[in-house]
């Protein structure tokens, strides 16, 4: 573990040790604004083990000292890459990418062909709001402003349009139908007032999904409001 003037870090390429990575049940990924309001929001009042991943060491540092909190300096896949995931483990993502799609893709590569492929341009007609990426990446939305960062994401309203809420979005992905393509849908759940995530076992369970069956996939991230789609192709073990 790298030692510095203000805190310790240990390194992304080094596997937690027994006990440490079981009792460590949350993994914030990104330390920059919205890692650092998870770590403020969801322990607030508590003090459970938790680790924070940040390749800027200087983010790490704002960090809100929290007991039992590991701070690991590297990049989140290389982490992820070389940790024990359980299936009651609950990742963060606070990072600009689609940390879901990387693992999934990480993992596939592991035992077989995996390309990255633009999501087909029939999804965007059915989600709402829909924004597209030069690489193809497809971004979704039930709001057409800026939303709080500390949405409480209530069942019945809007909290801004004070609206009826319009169907989730990630159940509508979980109904995409476009030929010749799967769809997998990982929903983010909230956790704390603009704080979302999901667990290991959801991504396995994703994981799975493709494995079962070479083809293309549209791959999803969705909470209630807002979305994050890509695509891949999976041509089977080598």
């Amino acid at each position: 573990m790298e030692q510095t003037s203000q805190a310790w870090m240990w390194p992304a390429e080094e596997p937690f040790p027994h006990p440490m990575g079981t009792e460590a049940k949350v993994w914030v990924l990104g330390a920059g604004r919205f890692g650092r309001l998870a770590v403020e929001r969801l322990f607030k009042d508590e003090h459970p083990k938790g680790v924070i991943v940040d390749a800027n060491p200087h983010r790490l540092r704002e960090v809100p000292k929290k007991n039992g909190w590991i701070t690991v300096r590297g990049d989140v896949f290389v982490f992820l890459s070389n940790q024990v995931l359980s299936d009651d483990q609950w990742i963060i993502p606070a990072v600009p990418v689609h940390v879901a799609l990387g693992w999934i893709v990480m993992e596939l590569g592991k035992c077989g062909v995996v390309h990255r492929i633009p999501v087909p341009h029939e999804a965007d007609p059915s989600v709402p709001h829909p924004i597209r990426t030069p690489s193809g990446t497809l971004y979704a939305s039930h709001a057409a402003f800026r939303c709080p960062d500390d949405c409480p994401e209530p069942e019945a309203f809007c909290t801004i349009t004070k609206k009826p809420r319009p169907e989730k979005l990630y159940r509508m992905l979980q109904k995409l139908a476009i030929a010749d393509y799967g769809t997998v849908v990982i929903q983010s759940q909230q956790l704390a007032p603009g704080i979302g995530g999901y667990t290991g076992g959801q991504l396995k369970e994703a994981l799975a999904a493709i494995l079962r069956s070479p083809g293309s996939f549209i791959v999803a991230t969705s909470c209630s409001c807002h979305a994050v789609i890509d695509a891949v192709r999976w041509d089977g073990p080598f």
